[in-house]
């Protein structure tokens, strides 16, 4: 490859910000193998209606247990995401057999026991296909009950709450996206504004400079100048350097045409709107 080509894109970026970006860049090119198990179920009650939560615990190949997610969806979670699927891939699941509901006896044990096995197997397939398994559709049956709690929560202000999901998410989020680091940029900012309103600005700061790293060659990003903002208000309040932060600012505001920016915290709050 033509080095000076290669780094051209990021002539303005920091010896740090560079580092971070080819070790993202290298992390791309390693494939992370996940691993899905169906340990146990819950049935659940509710008013008029019940059902059985299937606990899928995601684990990564040759990790320890800290880099395992736990998640919980039901048969209609399951039953949603494979209609989703047949309409962008029926050809790859065309031999893929999905279970069938039951007139009767959906809470028998033997039942119950029969679909934990069969929608292990079938995670472990969809996940088998490079298409699906970066899917969309397939990311979000993993994450998107989750990220939706935590941001109505932060809506709410319910921030250390909001805080608890959005770090036991970002884990499996960073995992399941490794082919497309920016994507988990809305998650890492949302982290930050947590931080930054439960007054714990180092832990802020820190995401905070994870997120930049993400954006130093996509400084388009709806994300880049607010967190540039944040970044260089929490820079001054912990005194460090917040010149070149500011200079970045300032270049990218003379790059652009002057438009309306919603804040970090504006930005974040949007986020998952139903």
């Amino acid at each position: 490859l033509d080095s000076s080509a290669t780094l051209s894109p990021n002539s303005s970026m920091t010896t740090k910000e560079l580092q971070e970006y080819w070790r993202n860049e290298k992390r791309q090119c390693k494939e992370i193998k996940l691993l899905f198990e169906i340990p146990s179920t819950r049935i659940v009650e509710h008013h008029l209606s019940k059902y059985v939560m299937y606990k899928i615990i995601i684990l990564q190949t040759g990790s320890f247990d800290n880099n395992k997610s736990v998640i919980e969806r039901r048969y209609s979670d399951f039953e949603k995401l494979h209609r989703n699927l047949l309409e962008e891939f029926s050809e790859e699941l065309e031999d893929v057999t999905f279970p069938k509901k039951t007139l009767t006896g959906n809470f028998t044990g033997e039942i119950i026991n029969e679909r934990k096995l069969a929608f292990k197997d079938y995670l472990r397939l969809l996940y088998s296909m490079k298409y699906i398994r970066r899917s969309k559709k397939f990311i979000d049956f993993l994450t998107r009950p989750e990220l939706q709690e935590a941001y109505g929560c932060l809506r709410g202000g319910q921030y250390t709450k909001a805080l608890e999901i959005l770090v036991e998410v970002i884990g499996l989020q960073e995992r399941l996206t490794r082919g497309n680091p920016v994507a988990i940029v809305p998650t890492l900012c949302a982290i930050v504004v947590c931080h930054k309103d439960l007054e714990n600005p180092a832990s802020a700061f820190e995401y905070g400079e994870k997120a930049l790293a993400r954006l130093c060659v996509h400084t388009s990003h709806r994300y880049y100048m607010p967190l540039l903002e944040t970044m260089i208000t929490l820079a001054y309040e912990l005194g460090k350097d917040f010149l070149s932060l500011q200079e970045k600012l300032e270049e990218w505001k003379t790059k652009k045409d002057p438009i309306r920016v919603f804040t970090l915290k504006e930005l974040a709050v949007r986020e998952y709107v139903r």
